[in-house]
């Protein structure tokens, strides 16, 4: 009533545990984001050794592993072997080659950020190769989750399609590359930091990250790419989103620090091997067996590979594989506009076309391509838009579902197997 006196505040001893949580926006221990995170992250691990050690069960003896492998054993065959050769003896001085000309597979196309820093678990813990390698992948991929979810929240993401994007994350079909020797988990957390420093326009704690990322993963060209693209998108929108002159400076250094480091290796690997080709004759390696000794000539391996998959493998005539090809980028760069996608801002969108250019330019398409198409895992945030009950556990399944078809096609070794991770 006016003019009463207004009541006297409660004694806050009086007010339950319970109460004064929720009062500060608080709940029990559970329901807290990163908890949530990491249930679900762990609730992808579960399923995904259940996936490989099924498979481990019924390998036979092949070139890296004896029959019935134990899961370890199993977790680091193909480029995790590659990885641990780098960790234990360095690179060649000089190339490998099949006829004294021709650059064979070697450790040059293996960067050293990973097998440096399981080296460096290794000498602390005393582990032994195979399980410090599937520590560092494992922890790497959780951190990668926690950040993912900031990411999308940071972007303006609501708090269920943000968590349930986490969930495709750690179960989508190439989620045992979270639990096996291999740099990707250890990649995604640093873009993941790179992508949330990049959105909230800390440049200058950018810096370490993106040479982190150059030398885990070949990455520093495309990210280059992307932060180019946002320098001149604050550049144009200035007057309505200011664009001080320190916060120039730094992005454009930042840019052009980013090509340097995505050249370093490169450069590393022509003066460690005296061929100024060594990085890329060495890359070229892998996908001789399908198109034979070639050079590199910017956005053509695609379409080869379209002609080849169409004609060698589906015996019908390639032109209809590059039409395909051709139809299935319109199709994408539609999508990059699309109203969910566009829901992950412009930075996002920035990196994903960067990066979806980079591979189009480089990349030869064979069974790696999903592993590689691994950093366009912000795409997530929007297929986990829809609210659906019916639609994210079918999601779930499907995803599920995927990853045992991943793991038998790419993973698991069939005598001479053309198919690798």
């Amino acid at each position: 009533m006016p003019g009463s006196p207004a009541p006297a505040p409660a004694d806050p001893a009086a007010v339950p545990d319970s109460a004064r949580a929720h009062a500060l926006g608080r709940g029990p221990w559970w329901t807290l984001w990163w908890v949530r995170v990491l249930a679900v992250y762990l609730a992808g691990r579960v399923v995904t050794t259940v996936i490989l050690l099924s498979f481990a069960a019924g390998e036979g003896v092949n070139a890296w592993t004896s029959a019935s492998p134990d899961y370890f054993t199993f977790a680091n065959i193909w480029d995790g072997r590659w990885y641990q050769f780098v960790a234990s003896g360095g690179y060649p001085a000089s190339l490998p080659t099949s006829d004294g000309i021709h650059v064979t597979e070697n450790a040059w196309a293996f960067l050293p950020g990973y097998p440096g820093l399981v080296d460096a678990v290794m000498f602390l813990t005393r582990l032994e190769w195979p399980v410090a390698a599937v520590l560092v992948s494992l922890l790497a991929g959780a951190g990668a989750a926690l950040v993912f979810h900031r990411l999308l929240r940071r972007v303006g993401l609501g708090a269920s399609a943000s968590l349930f994007a986490v969930v495709l994350f750690s179960f989508s079909p190439v989620s045992p590359l979270f639990q096996v020797a291999y740099a990707e988990s250890l990649y995604l957390l640093l873009l993941a930091v790179a992508l949330l420093l990049l959105v909230e326009r800390r440049y200058g704690w950018l810096f370490p990250v993106v040479l982190a990322m150059a030398f885990t993963r070949p990455s520093g060209l495309a990210f280059a790419l992307a932060l180019g693209m946002h320098v001149v998108y604050r550049w144009v929108r200035r007057r309505d989103d200011p664009f001080p002159v320190r916060e120039r400076v730094l992005s454009v250094s930042l840019t052009v620090f980013s090509g340097v480091a995505g050249l370093a290796w490169p450069v590393i690997a022509a003066i460690g091997t005296g061929s100024f080709t060594a990085y890329t004759d060495t890359e070229l390696a892998w996908r001789a067996p399908y198109i034979g000794f070639t050079h590199l000539v910017p956005f053509s391996p695609w379409f080869q590979g379209a002609d080849w998959w169409a004609s060698a493998m589906l015996g019908i005539p390639g032109w209809v594989g590059i039409v395909v090809l051709v139809v299935l980028i319109a199709l994408f760069g539609i999508l990059l506009f699309s109203p969910a996608v566009r829901r992950l801002g412009v930075d996002v969108r920035f990196w994903i076309a960067a990066y979806s250019l980079y591979l189009l330019a480089v990349f030869f398409p064979q069974s790696s391509t999903f592993r590689l198409l691994m950093p366009l895992f912000p795409l997530l945030g929007a297929i986990a838009l829809p609210r659906s009950r019916v639609y994210r556990v079918g999601m779930v399944l499907l995803f599920i579902a995927l990853q045992v078809g991943w793991v038998a096609v790419c993973w698991t070794i069939d005598g001479y197997d053309w198919s690798p991770p």
